[in-house]
């Protein structure tokens, strides 16, 4: 049976690319607005009610006022923003998160779409918490390097328009450096740490891509835990995963040099590397995945396609 589907905020970034991954599905159905129709807020709650699943690429505010006229709807909502990332009347939409978290979304009316940041940190951090090599009170420092489509049209325009006296020129530039990230919140509570993180996010000049460091002295960790165990954890975590992996110690090992944070563009998969110090007892984790894809648009559709009770990998690669 054919589903009905509507994106609200379809001209943004990650609605577009929403659009773009669903638009030759047969088995869906997109409800579209003309320009004029999308800024009719009647035209908009009247799709949203009359959609099997609504998709909301949305401010937080306008989201939160978008949920309010879908009380006694029964249309089932993707919120890609980040207004109800931990309200636990939520699920949240990152599949791998744990064991039972796909049959969440299966079952779920409302799901919350991760950021792009907490997908990559989480995937590292919450294997390791679970199997006690973290403790929850521990220290977290989280460092990231994301493509600039992640600051949306603002920052997309303020890199591409060359025309543009406001241009940023440099290669690469640091930002929330007054640690008040919106996404640390989402950090620390789905990783179950005790304490916020240190988050440091940055933005290079290329479009898209990212990749998310989560640094450990293993000497300082209670369990003392050698590089092996880090990687066995993982391993395990995400042994039946479709779209997350761990890279091999000999790939880890070509790719020591040079990590390239544009390599999986266009996909949903996200890698995670081990990079260690046998000498020192020091290890990076590195998560690699295309930030309008797994950490964003991409996994918006395969948490739509858990809802939807088909294959999560339908028209994803």
């Amino acid at each position: 049976m054919v589903k009905t589907i509507f994106i609200d905020g379809e001209a943004g970034t990650t609605g577009l690319k929403i659009r773009q991954l669903l638009q030759s599905r047969q088995e869906i159905e997109l409800i579209h607005l003309s320009e004029s129709r999308r800024k009719e807020e009647s035209s908009r709650y009247e799709a949203l009610n009359d959609a099997d699943l609504a998709l909301l690429c949305l401010p937080d505010d306008a989201a939160h006022e978008t949920i309010s006229k879908l009380i006694d709807s029964s249309t089932r909502v993707i919120d890609a923003s980040t207004a109800h990332r931990t309200n636990e009347d939520w699920v949240y939409g990152f599949p791998e998160l744990q064991r039972d978290q796909k049959l969440k979304i299966h079952d779920a009316k409302r799901v919350s779409n991760p950021g792009c940041y907490p997908t990559g940190a989480l995937s590292l951090i919450r294997p390791l918490i679970e199997e006690k090599i973290i403790p929850v009170d521990y220290p977290i420092t989280i460092n990231a390097v994301s493509g600039y489509s992640g600051g949306g049209k603002t920052l997309i325009n303020r890199m591409e328009n060359n025309a543009n006296e406001d241009i940023i020129r440099s290669v690469w530039f640091a930002y929330g450096l007054s640690l008040a990230h919106k996404h640390v919140p989402e950090i620390a509570f789905y990783a179950k740490l005790n304490h916020r993180p240190l988050f440091s996010p940055s933005v290079a000049r290329f479009r898209q891509g990212m990749i998310v460091q989560v640094p450990l002295q293993l000497w300082n960790l209670p369990r003392k835990p050698i590089i092996a165990d880090i990687r066995r954890a993982l391993e395990g975590y995400y042994a039946n995963a479709t779209f997350v992996s761990v890279v091999s110690e000999e790939m880890c090992e070509e790719h020591a040099s040079f990590l390239d944070p544009e390599e999986l563009n266009d996909t949903n998969h996200m890698r995670l590397y081990v990079f260690g110090s046998k000498d020192d007892q020091q290890v990076i984790l590195a998560a690699q995945l295309d930030n309008l894809g797994k950490g964003a648009s991409g996994q918006a559709v395969q948490c739509l396609n858990l809802m939807m009770g088909l294959d999560e990998s339908a028209g994803l690669v």
